[in-house]
């Protein structure tokens, strides 16, 4: 019975989810992430609000008027 029980404790310490969002916060009108470092694969475009980098993806092309519409 007592090994059900640590079996049973372990499972749900092990499928604890954090509570909030895992996801990064959008920039650039949804394009971007703010991020500390980007990847690889992106380039920074600017500061996020709390001072974060917005990494905007190569694939995606930056254009002046997309920043206007919300950071």
């Amino acid at each position: 019975m007592a090994k059900w029980i640590l079996l049973i404790v372990a499972l749900l310490v092990l499928g604890h989810v954090p509570s909030g969002s895992t996801e990064f916060k959008r920039c650039w009108n949804g394009q971007g992430a703010c991020r500390t470092y980007c990847t690889r694969q992106e380039k920074f475009i600017h500061l996020c609000p709390d001072a974060s980098l917005c990494c905007l993806s190569y694939s995606l092309k930056a254009s002046p008027h997309s920043r206007a519409g919300g950071v």
